[in-house]
């Protein structure tokens, strides 16, 4: 009884507080409307007291009688006896999208307060509305245009955008931010990660221009084990009945019209065949038309079926194995996010170049762009939310963060092909707070799209030389997915982590998150000695061995693509700033267990064929 409290509490919570962040959902297909970049060189203020948020009494300007006075209103001196302790205007310029770490020496490990400004040009048209959109602002982020306060956003990888169609001025415009990226222990994610905290404007800005009654939102998707059932649904941003809206598919010769109902939505299903399935093999992307009278939206989706029978993951109805790695948003190769298609293609085919067909996005929502691009590219994608290690599990606001960071997640990505599953979380400890956050985090994802997986990155614990599997987590959801790391952080050396066996509770298709171990890369000793290439090469041909023991084992995704950056890594010669636990180095050159990998997964190709 109390579990089932503290769930309908926690959920009726969420809804009052996804009011403070932000619009409820992102705009669908934001790069399909009109749009006008506000990318580039911005202005920015390093201000680690704050003095431009809060007056001497540590009262917000924004919360005044005025509601002025703070460093957004972007004032400049008129008089010279006038008093302006800020400027812009001759403030350092850093690139947006862009964190601020890999962009000033000074700034490399700041955590903390950072203004900036961009002025730009607009146009505003009598019956049109605009938004301001943002696809990420890590942290938290204070938005104000022309000195008037839109809101305020937390949480640094899911987009947001703010209606400014009575603010915008026809012509100049200042567009003001206050982002925050101090790590704190009610947020999502906590004080304690293993990654860089990149702050700033990390990916696009935009003013995006929209009829008076505009589509907010689509999905065009295959319903769930129907390989010719199509589900089509579209909501405008208002409740505006009778709009006409067609949908078409030119190569199927596929049009249908329809009119909004009472609430401004469509639903419908469908059936149409000789649909060309996505996979990795062929990865079939359609030019997908949506209109109305004052839209036209173009997209490119593909369409295919996911579902789990027993211990097999079925795609297209078809027995798949996921051969994976896990990867975060940074190019190793330059300090900071991925900046461009260009460094997101690298990863992908670095990817593609071990014969993946799979990636764990972690531990966050990574680019739009790079999930499309995985569209294109032909690999499956997991995708997960930064609920990470020891999060607040009984505060109902750090609740209704994740679920909205979820939410924002899944109505971004739900028309990619590639996107299979949504994970709600990784390496999350026992209790029974936990299982309440995580069971109704489940919920949720299987409400808002019931045609993917849903999984999370479960730990195990040892008795013996059995690795047991039994969090109840796992009734939940739809894999075993698990992290172990036998050879590295436990275990032993390489050679003796063969004697362990599995013990997992759930008759369900096991995906192991992580494995893997730290290399130094061009580091070369013999297998016994830690932070060599060959250390890692046993590692790898080991984990294999006592892995493929698991009859329902079909998928993994080792720990990690790259060596990635991590203020937690702080042995002077092995890592320096550098988890190394990557296959690739921050040369860009392949360790040894690199090719390890992909022997596995050549043969796990030529067997699931």
């Amino acid at each position: 009884m109390l579990k089932t409290t503290y769930s309908v509490f926690l959920i009726c919570f969420s809804l009052l507080s996804s009011i403070s962040y932000g619009q409820v959902t992102a705009i669908q297909n934001i790069q399909g409307r009109k749009i006008q970049s506000l990318n580039g060189k911005w202005n920015y203020i390093i201000d680690p007291y704050e003095n431009g948020y809060y007056d001497y009494r540590h009262d917000p300007f924004d919360q005044s009688k005025s509601g002025s006075g703070g460093f957004y209103d972007d004032r400049v001196q008129k008089d010279k006896s006038e008093l302006i302790e800020y400027d812009f205007d001759h403030s350092p310029q850093m690139n947006v999208p862009g964190d601020w770490n890999s962009q000033s020496e000074k700034l490399e490990l700041y955590e903390g307060n950072v203004w900036l400004r961009r002025k730009f040009d607009a146009k505003p048209e009598k019956g049109k509305r605009y938004f301001v959109y943002f696809g990420a602002v890590n942290y938290e982020a204070h938005v104000y245009l022309n000195g008037k306060k839109l809101g305020i956003h937390k949480g640094g990888f899911t987009p947001f955008q703010f209606d400014v169609t009575g603010n915008l001025k026809a012509g100049e415009n200042s567009i003001v931010l206050k982002v925050d990226n101090i790590r704190k222990q009610d947020e999502i994610p906590t004080v304690n990660t293993d990654w860089w905290n990149y702050g700033g404007i990390t990916r696009d800005v935009f003013l995006a221009e929209f009829p008076e009654h505009f589509i907010s939102d689509y999905k065009l998707q295959l319903v769930k084990g129907n390989n010719n059932l199509l589900n089509f649904s579209v909501k405008l941003a208002d409740a505006t009945a009778g709009q006409e809206i067609t949908l078409s598919i030119p190569e199927l010769k596929l049009e249908k019209k329809y009119k909004t109902d009472a609430e401004g939505k469509i639903a419908d299903e469908f059936t149409w065949n000789n649909l060309s399935l996505w996979s990795p093999e062929t990865p079939k992307l359609y030019a997908v038309n949506i209109k109305t009278d004052k839209e036209n939206i173009d997209d490119k989706i593909g369409f295919r079926t996911i579902r789990v029978d027993g211990d097999s993951i079925l795609l297209n109805g078809k027995s798949v194995f996921l051969r994976g790695i896990s990867l975060h948003d940074e190019n190793p190769l330059l300090a900071g996010r991925l900046r461009s298609e260009g460094d997101m293609r690298m990863m992908l085919q670095w990817a593609k170049d071990m014969n993946c067909n799979y990636v764990r996005l972690a531990h966050y929502p990574h680019n739009e762009e790079m999930i499309r691009l995985a569209d294109e590219m032909g690999l499956l994608v997991w995708a997960e939310v930064p609920v990470y290690w020891t999060i607040s599990w009984t505060n109902p606001s750090t609740y209704a963060n994740a679920k909205k960071q979820l939410t924002d997640l899944i109505v971004r990505d739900k028309n990619r092909a590639s996107v299979i599953v949504w994970s709600i979380g990784n390496e999350t400890p026992l209790s029974d707070a936990r299982l309440s956050f995580m069971s109704n985090l489940a919920e949720t994802a299987r409400s808002l799209d019931d045609s993917r997986l849903v999984a999370a990155a479960l730990e195990v614990h040892r008795e013996g030389n059995n690795i047991i599997l039994n969090d109840p987590l796992g009734e939940k959801i739809d894999l075993v997915s698990f992290n172990e790391y036998a050879g590295w952080y436990w275990g032993g050396n390489p050679s003796e982590i063969t004697k362990y066996n599995f013990d997992i509770k759930y008759k369900k298709p096991v995906v192991i998150t992580e494995f893997g171990g730290d290399a130094l890369g061009g580091f070369h000793a013999d297998e016994n000695t830690r932070w060599s290439e060959e250390y890692q090469e046993a590692l790898y041909k080991n984990q294999i061995t006592m892995l493929t023991k698991i009859g329902a084992l079909r998928g993994m995704t080792p720990w990690i693509l790259t060596d990635f950056r991590s203020p937690r890594r702080q042995h002077p010669i092995y890592q320096n700033f550098w988890n190394r636990k990557g296959l690739i180095s921050e040369t860009g050159k392949k360790k040894k267990a690199f090719y390890v990998l992909k022997n596995f997964y050549d043969q796990m190709q030529a067997k699931y064929k």
